[in-house]
């Protein structure tokens, strides 16, 4: 056995005592550590923010794209919210404990009761945001958890789980709740993705190419999230003003989060009067964001425009570059959608109750808007409190992961010595 799976077992065989101990905890035990850990964080905030630097010093240095740095960025007020979010995880219903019960003809008494899953793994890229969020509601659901961040966000998110689990021990809780694979060794990602025996479930959290990785090389099991290659369609009796302002704050106020747009669709009809407008409030928006036009798109706004490829269709850009595509019906547009989108999220602006009612049922994705953008798709604006990953797949999870998501089903059966 090499050194780095045993050194995986060995952190995982801590996870799996401290499930044990997290499965019996009481609601208050579980809400207390909670505050203690938003309390801690905000204390600490000098020292998160003095690691969170030395990210971003190597970043800079290791050219990393602006968008992404601002998924990385933590100041005082990003802090506060990650604390805040906390809170928020330990005022909601607790997940576990009793669904339901019935008693059948012979007697017997069956409950169904929700329980925790267990271990989970967490792999995710350069968020710090996310190692907070998935330990408060991996805590309040009763599972262990080891998150396995990126490189890019590496002393942050030390800094964040030591603040964590400091505030855990002085709760009496275990070494082993809340864990960190501290190595930026690639080799231990897909240690991890084989733990089976010792990890219950992995959640991969970000674009395409982590979250294939993931599916191709895991035998433990998984729930895909995050990749986001999300369409904005403008109908042919679209509001004007209401479509552009929904694509201006659907691409540009944090293009590189997975519910950001990247293709834009037109109706025919309407592109004419709708693509100026929208290029120009683009424009004047002022972050420069870059189109990528169908042959009529260009004929519309320009040649100046670059043209559209089938890769750029493909694409999840996570930057100021938007596709666009002219297109002559609603169902064309639902067809380019279910080709080219990763089931995240789809927004359709239209003033046709049938029209929404069409697209709404033919898109294949986790979440369907009509006339509102797509950025509301997260866990604290759907009231979960917080999220640990939007899932793109159809089973037992799908849309923004609560906490219901990360509990399993226990059966108690209670009878008077029935046989059968």
């Amino acid at each position: 056995m090499n050194s780095i799976r045993e050194n995986l077992i060995a952190l995982a065989e801590k996870s799996r005592s401290a499930a044990g101990f997290l499965v019996s905890a009481t609601t208050g035990m579980k809400d207390a550590a909670l505050l203690a850990a938003a309390d801690a964080l905000e204390k600490n905030c000098d020292l998160i923010l003095k690691e969170n630097a030395r990210d971003l010093a190597l970043s800079d240095e290791n050219g990393v794209r602006p968008a992404m740095i601002d998924r990385l960025t933590l100041n005082r007020t990003r802090i506060e919210g990650i604390a805040e979010s906390m809170r928020k995880v330990s005022r909601l219903p607790d997940p576990t404990g009793l669904s339901d019960g019935w008693t059948r003809p012979n007697g017997l008494y069956i409950e169904r009761r929700r329980v925790p899953i267990g271990v989970i793994g967490i792999i995710y890229e350069a968020r710090p945001n996310v190692t907070a969020d998935a330990a408060s509601l991996c805590l309040k659901s009763g599972n262990a958890v080891i998150l396995r961040g990126g490189k890019d966000a590496l002393y942050s998110n030390i800094a964040i789980v030591r603040v964590i689990n400091e505030a855990l021990a002085s709760c009496g809780f275990p070494d082993g709740c809340v864990s960190l694979i501290e190595s930026p060794d690639r080799a231990y990602t897909n240690e991890l993705l084989t733990l089976d025996g010792y990890v219950d479930l992995v959640i991969p959290r970000g674009g395409k190419g982590l979250i294939s990785a993931v599916k191709k090389n895991a035998t433990v099991p998984v729930i895909e999230t995050g990749a986001g290659n999300c369409h904005l369609y403008v109908h042919s009796d679209a509001n004007i003003e209401m479509a552009t302002n929904i694509l201006i704050n659907a691409k540009t106020q944090r293009p590189s989060v997975c519910n950001a747009i990247e293709t834009l669709l037109v109706h025919r009809d309407i592109a004419s009067s709708f693509l100026p407008v929208a290029s120009l409030a683009l424009k004047e928006e002022g972050h420069g964001t870059r189109l990528l036009g169908c042959p009529e798109t260009r004929r519309i706004l320009g040649n100046e425009i670059a043209p559209a490829t089938e890769e750029d269709y493909m694409t999840e850009f996570d930057d100021y570059i938007l596709a666009v595509k002219v297109v002559d019906s609603l169902e064309e547009a639902v067809e380019h959608i279910n080709r080219y989108n990763t089931h995240h999220s789809e927004i359709i602006v239209t003033d046709s109750i049938d029209a929404s009612r069409r697209f709404s049922t033919a898109v294949d994705a986790a979440c369907v808007y009509t006339n509102a953008s797509s950025r509301f798709t997260d866990g604290e604006e759907f009231g979960f409190g917080a999220e640990i990953g939007i899932s793109t797949q159809k089973l037992h999870a799908r849309g923004p992961m609560g906490l219901n998501e990360l509990t399993s089903i226990k059966y108690f059966i209670s009878g008077q010595g029935q046989v059968r």
